[in-house]
């Protein structure tokens, strides 16, 4: 029973490393106005922190995954972290517009091993039977990132200043850096990654189209999600307090969602979950697309949304570690990477339509991304002959 407490707070402990990562990607989308008005910039160049920071951490992801794979992972993790809450602490410092991308492009790059190496440890302190659930737990980070960290970043920014965010989530970084310092046990170590590891994936058809589900959810989303509160601004003259409570919708949706997942992917299994979820978020986007201009029922289709953000995510995760175990290190890195691809696909896209005031146009793309996703995960689905044999 003590080890199962043990385990389960160092789960918590990553979960929380995940909640400071989040906030530190997000964290821009949360504070547009605020940074475009504070640094003397555009809202579409304010979005480029955003799109760059997700160049970074695509090829940063499987880069540091290989270049550490030998690494104790309580030594990475925690090192991580603390370049995580110190460029935070930073930015809140940062004198103009120029200096504060390239503290968040050498944070991220950093930053970048900490989703993959926490999704991995998981499954290095927990039974292969709780696997599942454990990662789709310590994905809660991200969706608290999105539930309760976004909207006080836009509480915040209104009110004292885009500095003042950036400091909240340093300080935030601090405070989980020694938890993680406390909890994880030492000596930890994965299976190292090398190039024969990326040929084998490479080879395997299966994991590839995994990916590219996770590249096409991201970029629907991220066309929208980047610039949500000057959409909502702009299409329904939305406060920031209005545009604070959308987001705290969309992130408390997103934690119900994964919730939900966690309690159902090791009865239904992770293709079944992974296939609700996509029609969740095809379902809550189109909602956006279709009633832009009215803050009730866009907030509603951000709710449906929202259910299925981090979820399907998660599931993701989960499918990659069940098509491949051994390749598990590689294949999470890999998935957070083209994550983050489709991250900085969608926000230039949403840039670009944004700047050139297509504002309705912008949902209408968003459900293309995701109506594709669904398409692969749909032709993704485990064949009865291969099951069986399995």
């Amino acid at each position: 029973m003590e080890n199962s407490r043990a385990g389960r707070f160092t789960s918590t402990a990553l979960m929380l490393g995940n909640l400071v990562t989040g906030c530190a990607v997000l964290a821009p989308a949360g504070m547009l106005p605020e940074l475009s008005a504070g640094l003397g910039i555009s809202i579409h160049a304010a979005g480029l922190l955003i799109t760059f920071g997700a160049v970074t951490l695509c090829i940063g992801s499987p880069l540091t995954a290989w270049l550490t794979s030998r690494i104790e992972r309580r030594l990475l993790l925690t090192t991580t972290l603390a370049v995580l809450a110190s460029g935070n602490l930073a930015s809140a410092f940062a004198p103009d517009y120029a200096s504060l991308l390239v503290i968040r492009l050498v944070m991220l790059a950093v930053g970048a091993l900490y989703t993959p190496q926490a999704a991995g440890t998981a499954a290095l302190i927990v039974p292969a039977e709780r696997r599942g659930s454990t990662i789709a737990y310590i994905f809660l980070g991200w969706s608290l990132a999105a539930a309760v960290g976004l909207p006080l970043i836009t509480f915040i920014a209104s009110r004292y200043g885009w500095r003042a965010a950036y400091g909240g989530i340093g300080v935030l970084g601090c405070v989980s850096f020694l938890l993680l310092l406390v909890r994880l046990p030492a000596g930890l170590k994965g299976t190292p990654v090398d190039l024969k590891t990326w040929r084998e994936v490479g080879r395997s058809k299966a994991i590839l189209l995994l990916l590219a589900i996770t590249m096409l959810q991201m970029s629907g989303q991220f066309t929208v999600f980047t610039f949500m509160g000057p959409l909502l601004k702009k299409l329904t003259e939305a406060t920031p307090d209005a545009i604070g409570m959308v987001f705290a919708v969309y992130g408390v949706c997103g934690f119900l969602g994964v919730v939900f997942a966690t309690r159902i992917v090791d009865t239904w299994g992770p293709y079944r979950t992974s296939l609700l979820f996509t029609c969740l978020l095809l379902a809550g986007i189109a909602g956006w697309a279709l009633s832009a201009g009215t803050l009730v029922l866009m907030a509603i289709g951000v709710a449906i949304w929202g259910l299925g953000f981090a979820s399907t995510n998660s599931m993701q995760q989960v499918r990659l570690v069940a098509a491949a175990p051994p390749l598990a290190p590689a294949t999470v890195a890999l998935n957070t990477s083209v994550l983050y691809i489709g991250q900085a696909i969608g926000s230039a896209v949403g840039g670009l339509l944004f700047s050139r005031e297509l504002l309705h146009s912008t949902g209408f793309v968003a459900v293309g991304f995701v109506v594709l996703a669904l398409v692969l995960v749909v032709v993704s689905r485990p064949r009865p002959a291969l099951a069986a044999a399995g």
